[in-house]
């Protein structure tokens, strides 16, 4: 039987020859032939060019999603393990670590389909008719070409509705314990896959976490504290010594007081720790994440460094910046009084605490085009509170999971927050999602995450 047609209209944007793979409802003028929802079509222009293949679903906005662009192509057992094999080619290349992302959608030609790899178990979302009606071809390709103890779906969210779809979780194939211990850059943590978030981690910021390594030492000096010989019985030792004189025992003298708010499972605490941070502060509003941030800590060994407060991050940040604040404007009293005292107003309460280097990673603040303007002020309203809180020449590290946030926007956003909060910024760096996070050129709906390093001053 041949293969129904979808025609597309004249005068719509050539999207499509730029190799964006998504065709609206709006784009097409008619279909040639017939064809089942979930079933592959071939594209074609309106004077009957072919230009790609996809799968169809008349119920969703994106109404073919893009496949291949070869007419001959079938989705079935042979054509996804191909596919896979590719994915675990590249991961090979490019991540060291077994743990990562092995299938992201569009960018690895496979739309609608996610696969993470925690330890022995794979995570698998489905979020499209398309991908959904071949779950079985799917999962033995799967464990042909990546030999799993187990399969799991986590096919629970959203936007599965707009496929006409139910959400929908449990074990596809083999074992699948709910904890699993998974490495990331030399670190142990554990990953619940039941339910946790996503599939049950982030591993889009495994990069940008080993990013912050050169932050987290060269502190000691602010506090007096210099390398010196000292001789003794045993011979000549270089030795950090203090403003007293008296040689400094504990080994991370010359780390960062680190700050991780939104920290999930503390991905960002365990790599400050790892790269040799002082103290940290692990901030989290639920208490199921903090423990299980504190459960990782342990793993690791850092349980000595690491300090964990359930709180909301916005209004943690508020409280600590009016301390700040507060301290800022007895300052200035005093100068004015000649250096008198001035105990009339009290400060914040629990307020007023700084670190060397503060880290916000928030979950997406809009998911929708329309509440950006409600974003922006999400993110200028902790970015401002957060400078407020990093030691003169210390570090913010601040990102955005959020698509409909664009770069230029985000920037923006942090610059208004650094007017407010009277700091200049100096940009260190600007990075996106990690390697096992591939994006198509002219994709933009993959271009979602924004990370940055800014050094942190104030002008004075």
């Amino acid at each position: 039987m041949k293969r129904a047609t979808i025609i597309l209209s004249k005068n719509r944007k050539k999207r499509l020859e730029d190799g964006h793979p998504w065709v609206y409802a709006s784009e097409i003028d008619r279909m040639d032939g017939e064809a089942k929802p979930g079933d592959v079509v071939d594209i074609a222009n309106h004077q009957g060019k072919y230009l790609a293949s996809g799968y169809w679903n008349p119920a969703s906005q994106i109404t073919v999603r893009v496949i291949s662009y070869s007419p001959d192509v079938e989705m079935d057992e042979t054509f996804f393990r191909e596919r896979f094999e590719r994915c675990a080619e590249h991961r090979s290349r490019f991540v060291e670590d077994q743990d990562c992302r092995l299938v992201y959608g569009e960018a690895d030609f496979l739309p609608g389909l996610v696969v993470d790899r925690f330890g022995g178990v794979l995570v698998v979302q489905i979020l499209t008719l398309g991908m959904d009606v071949r779950r079985d071809a799917i999962v033995r390709a799967l464990a042909n070409v990546f030999a799993p103890q187990g399969i799991y779906e986590r096919s629970d969210v959203g936007v599965r509705s707009l496929e006409g779809l139910e959400q929908r979780t449990g074990v596809l194939y083999g074992d699948c314990p709910r904890i699993v211990e998974i490495s990331e850059n030399g670190l142990r943590l554990e990953v619940d896959i039941v339910e946790g978030q996503k599939t049950g981690y982030f591993f889009d910021q495994r990069e940008n976490r080993a990013s912050i390594a050169p932050l987290m030492k060269g502190w000691g000096s602010r506090s007096g504290i210099k390398l010196q010989d000292v001789t003794d019985e045993s011979g000549t030792r270089r030795v950090p010594i203090n403003a007293n004189g008296k040689e400094v025992t504990f080994p991370y003298w010359d780390g960062a007081t680190v700050l991780e708010c939104f920290a999930h499972t503390g991905s960002f605490t365990l790599h400050a720790c790892k790269y040799g941070a002082k103290k940290v502060t692990c901030l989290d509003i639920s208490e199921h994440a903090i423990e299980t941030a504190r459960r990782n800590v342990a793993r690791n060994g850092f349980e000595d460094r690491v300090e964990f407060v359930v709180a909301d991050a916005f209004d943690y940040l508020r409280q600590q910046a009016k301390g700040v604040d507060d301290r800022a404007a007895r300052a200035a009293v005093n100068r004015e009084d000649g250096g008198k005292v001035d105990t009339s107003k009290k400060l914040a309460a629990g307020g007023g605490r700084t670190w060397d280097v503060v880290v916000l990673d928030p979950p997406a603040f809009t998911k929708t085009r329309g509440a950006v303007s409600g974003a922006v002020r999400g993110y200028k309203d902790i970015n401002l509170h957060g400078l407020k809180l990093v030691n003169e020449g210390g570090y913010l590290v601040t990102a955005s999971c959020s698509y409909h946030m664009k770069p230029e926007q985000f920037l923006a956003t942090i610059q208004e927050a650094a007017r407010d909060a009277g700091k200049l910024l100096r940009l260190v760096e600007w990075r996106a999602a990690g390697k096992d996070h591939p994006q198509l050129l002219g994709v933009s709906e993959g271009h979602y995450l924004k990370f940055a390093i800014f050094e942190v001053r104030s002008k004075r």
